[in-house]
Order: C-alpha cells, then structure tokens, then sequence
C-alpha cells in the first residue's frame, strides 16, 4: 500500500496534508515579509493560508463539490478582502500597506487551491508570490516617505 493509497482510504489524512502544505507555501511567502519587517509576517501568512485550506476543505467535504462549496469559496475572498482592508495606511506621504493587503489576499488563493487539492497550482503560487516579493521592486523597499514610514507600491516606491 503506497500514499497515494492511504490518502485515499483516509480523507481526513489528505486533509491534513493539504493544510499542512498550504502552510509551509504560505511559511515562504511570510518569510520574505516578516524579513522586511512588514506588519504581516510569518504567523499571518501561514494562518490565512492554512485558514483559507481548512475552509475549503470544509465546503468540499461538508457540502459536495460544487455550488454550496463554491459560495464557501466566495465568503473566503470577502473576508480575506476585509482582513487585508484593515492593513491599508494613507500617509501623507502616499499608501502604505497594499503589497501586504496583497500577499494576505494571495495567500488565501494558495490556500483555497492547497486545499481544493490543486497542489501544483497552489505550490507554484506561491513560489511565484515569494520571487515577486522578494525580487521584483521597483526603487527601493527602505525608501521611506517624508514622515519615516516605508512607501508601498501605491506610489510606485517599492513594496
């Protein structure tokens, strides 16, 4: 008997490793976060992903593929919208906050696809996700606006 066959015979065994896996991608999307000292690191990341999993897995096992689970899905892009609102900043220097608002928004998605079992596209998210946060920028992520605090993206001075 390989994994595959035990996954089969176990859903709640997939199920944990879906939720397991949707952390850990979520864990290096945190990461590069949590090194710029962003208000959303490790633990925030990792949570919505695995939040996100669960929430999915829920609707599936719970209500069947299909409609009911699809609205389960589009409660989790509302209230991750909501969660990731409440990081947004205006400054008078510009906004601060919206690549964060982003990633948490981004990382429901890998969590959403983790747990609908999509392990490939939830993977390479957000490997995707970390490479553009940690090296696509445009100016300069310690670029820091007139009253000292980090420019985001809104402005076009870094993430």
């Amino acid at each position: 008997m390989d994994v595959a066959d035990i996954l089969a015979h176990h859903p709640d065994l997939e199920g944990l490793l879906r939720l397991s896996l949707a952390g850990l991608v979520a864990l290096l999307v945190g990461f590069d976060r949590e090194t710029k000292n962003k208000p959303a690191g490790v633990r925030t990341h990792v949570l919505v992903a695995i939040g996100s999993a669960l929430f999915t897995l829920v609707g599936i096992y719970a209500f069947g593929p299909g409609d009911p689970a699809s609205r389960v899905a589009a409660q989790i892009v509302t209230g991750i919208g909501f969660l990731g609102a409440g990081t947004i900043i205006q400054v008078k220097s510009g906004v601060v906050g919206l690549t964060t608002a982003a990633g948490i928004w981004a990382v429901a998605a890998v969590g959403m696809a983790i747990g609908s079992g999509l392990y490939i596209m939830g993977i390479g998210g957000g490997v995707l996700m970390f490479l553009v946060l940690r090296f696509l920028t445009y100016g300069s992520d310690s670029e820091a606006g007139d009253d000292g605090t980090a420019r985001d993206e809104a402005d076009g001075k870094g993430a």
